[in-house]
Order: C-alpha cells, then sequence, then structure tokens
C-alpha cells in the first residue's frame, strides 16, 4: 500500500532530522520553528507559516481560530513539539486542524526528546 504524499513527507522528515541534528533536544519550539523556515527556504519547499484555519460551525464562523505551524508543500500540515513526548493532546489537536484544513496528511514532529520523533497522520 502506498503512502500518501510519501515523497513530499520524507523530504519534510528529512529536514526536520537536519534540524535534530544540528541543534539537538533542549530548544523552545520557536527555535525549530525559525530553523525549518530556513531549511525550507534553502530547499526551495513552499511553506506557510502559522497559517490560520477558520472554524465553521453549522454555517457560522467561529471566533476562535486554529493557527498550524506550518503547511508544507499546501499539502501537508506540519505540528512542531519540543516536549518529553507526543501527547495524545498534540494528535486530536492536529486531528482538528486536519478537519479544518481539509487537508489529508500532518506530522507531527517532537524535537524534545534526545532521538527525533514523529507521528504521520492521515484523515
Amino acid at each position: 500500500m502506498e503512502f500518501l504524499l510519501k515523497e513530499e513527507t520524507y523530504k519534510i522528515i528529512g529536514i526536520c532530522m537536519e534540524v535534530h541534528n544540528t541543534l539537538g533536544a533542549g530548544f523552545l519550539e520557536i527555535v525549530y520553528k525559525d530553523a525549518l523556515e530556513l531549511e525550507f527556504s534553502r530547499a526551495g519547499i513552499f511553506y506557510e507559516r502559522e497559517k490560520q484555519y477558520e472554524v465553521n460551525y453549522k454555517g457560522i464562523i467561529l471566533p476562535h481560530k486554529f493557527y498550524a505551524d506550518f503547511v508544507v508543500f499546501d499539502e501537508v500540515i506540519l505540528e512542531v513539539k519540543g516536549t518529553k513526548d507526543i501527547a495524545n493532546e498534540h494528535i486530536a489537536q492536529t486531528i482538528n486542524y486536519l478537519k479544518v484544513s481539509q487537508n489529508k496528511v500532518a506530522l507531527i514532529v517532537n524535537f524534545g526528546e534526545l532521538k527525533l520523533n514523529y507521528k504521520r497522520l492521515i484523515l
């Protein structure tokens, strides 16, 4: 069975590994986001940072907005974490981002562990 957006997610994970190998664990999420933005730009990869999504509830746009850390290749949501592990709350949050964005694939990448940890979610 083929992975959806396999090539794109491999490229994103590769860049995340480069950032983690260079910086290691222990920085705040914002540092990893800044480094990722630099690496995406250097690689010529299209991305949007802190992309805003509205929540439509029964035809009404709710006042609270969602902000995905990155949308890469216009198709993959990338959520950046700097915690001791990827928690169920992170997964639930990212699934909600998939729902409101109508994208199909997301990556949660945790830079807070000694070894880069990530989860690939498909909606």
